[in-house]
């Protein structure tokens, strides 16, 4: 499908779509129980792959208007009948890894050929110190993966650094095992909110963890030495339901568009306080000088187009945030600096490459180092074909940068498989901890860059000369 976005004005009222990490939480803890309506849950792809999981371990789920409702395996996940396709959902995949681990029988988890291609093997590595099966069918700490055995809980360590969803998927198994599990973080802990999501999460499900040691004054989880939650307890939420509430990475689109192209102000509604980090994304806003406020009592933001300058914001607790950011760095003046990045690189797409590629390729300067972007400013955006890399974040990025730009028909062509996804060689697993190196991280085509470089030119050459030519002609 062609999507093409032209120059317009936005304005009115929108709503925050549900946060897709609260509804993935909720589906699965709702399994983990023995029955739960989850409320406002969002619909999409990688949410079914959650729900199809829960079903795969012996649960079931009934979609009605506006809810989910889930009847759980009651902390016992039976063994699938069937391989668990987490489709491309890497949430889904870590979170129901350890449910796995509690199955007697064995559980083999696959996805599609990005999710492949995503580290696991941090998570294996636990699950085996707990005394499960875990391993990578190919060797590599990537799925498919085979999961089962059994767990009690104990104490365990893991690295912080690569996914905090490696935390969230020991508490929230570790909540149903005899013992109870205590996590020891062996590095930093990256995308330290959705850990505080996580614990939130548990709280309203009658589930007791906490952050273990650390300065935890910008958060439970930030600076946390590691996490506890104590064995045989129960997923039971007051009432037997719970609400998804609003999503603030999928609202920083809107704040975007607001901030570049809604003369008359936009209105975003249902963004209440939550643990979700990437509400920064307000904060970064006023920072470049948006005409922004929000109303967290009554959940409203009101947005209007405004004058931005570049600022330095580091990304390390926000991931998802970094396309937003290099967008508005785009349309800046000054230069805009993003910073702890690295990790960013290890999701769906290599996103640091893909969104320099395609800002780039509408006449952004750019320069990359492993943990750090900066964005030149330009007095004009060119529009172009942006080839999306199996990202719906990326291409709502394009579509609100597309709004800025001052010359019409910015088209947006898929392709199968990003050419930013990178194949990862990790050390061997067992003898030395678990680790990354992006010297490591090779591409199954070494002259693949070159090819890109000269199909690009010649398919863009013709569009880029009538683009100018268009541009510069007399009103």
């Amino acid at each position: 499908m062609d999507v093409t976005v032209s120059p317009s004005q936005l304005g009115g009222t929108a709503r925050a779509p549900p946060s897709k990490s609260y509804t993935h939480r909720a589906i699965l803890a709702a399994g983990y129980g023995d029955g739960t309506v989850v409320r406002n849950p969002l619909d999409s792809a990688d949410t079914r792959a959650t729900a199809r999981a829960v079903e795969a371990f012996g649960g079931s789920t009934t979609r009605g208007e506006g809810n989910l409702e889930v009847t759980g395996f009651g902390g016992r996940p039976a063994t699938p009948d069937d391989v668990v396709d987490c489709g491309n959902s890497g949430t889904t995949m870590r979170l129901t890894t350890a449910t796995a681990a509690l199955a007697d029988g064995l559980t083999v988890l696959t996805g599609d050929d990005s999710l492949r291609s995503r580290p696991q093997g941090p998570l294996l590595l636990t699950l085996r110190e707990l005394g499960a099966r875990a391993e990578s069918t190919r060797g590599d700490g990537q799925a498919p993966l085979v999961v089962g055995g059994g767990i009690d809980g104990d104490a365990v360590s893991v690295r912080g650094d690569v996914s905090s969803q490696y935390v969230t998927a020991l508490l929230m198994a570790g909540a149903v095992t005899d013992r109870g599990v205590e996590i020891e973080l062996t590095t930093d802990l990256k995308s330290a909110p959705y850990v505080d999501i996580t614990l939130e999460l548990l709280a309203d499900f009658g589930v007791d963890a906490e952050a273990v040691g650390g300065d935890d004054s910008g958060g439970r989880a930030a600076g946390a030495d590691g996490f506890r939650v104590a064995g045989g307890q129960s997923y039971a939420p007051d009432g037997g339901d719970y609400a998804v509430p609003g999503d603030f990475s999928s609202t920083s689109y809107l704040l975007a568009a607001g901030a570049l192209a809604a003369d008359d102000g936009l209105v975003v509604e249902g963004a209440r306080p939550s643990a979700q980090g990437d509400a920064v994304i307000v904060d970064v806003l006023e920072r470049m000088g948006a005409d922004i406020a929000w109303d967290r009592e009554a959940g409203r933001v009101r947005v209007a187009a405004s004058s931005l300058e570049g600022v330095e914001v580091g990304v390390a607790d926000t991931p998802d945030l970094l396309p937003t950011i290099a967008v508005l760095g785009a349309a800046a003046g000054g230069t805009t600096r993003i910073t702890d990045c690295e990790h960013v690189r290890l999701k769906e797409t290599d996103r640091v490459a893909a969104m320099a590629t395609e800002l780039e390729r509408m006449g952004r300067r750019r320069r990359r180092r492993d943990d750090r972007r900066r964005r030149r400013p330009r007095r004009r955006l060119l529009s172009g074909v942006l080839r999306n890399a199996i990202g719906a974040r990326r291409r709502r990025r394009a579509a609100v940068v597309r709004r800025k730009s001052q010359i019409p028909n910015l088209k947006s062509s898929p392709m199968r498989r990003s050419p930013h996804r990178r194949r990862t060689r990790w050390s061997t697993w067992g003898r030395t901890s678990p680790f990354i190196s992006f010297r490591h991280s090779v591409r199954a085509k070494p002259w693949a860059p070159l090819r890109r470089f000269v199909v690009g030119v010649t398919r863009m050459n013709s569009a880029f000369c009538r683009a100018v030519a268009r541009s510069s002609a007399p009103a």
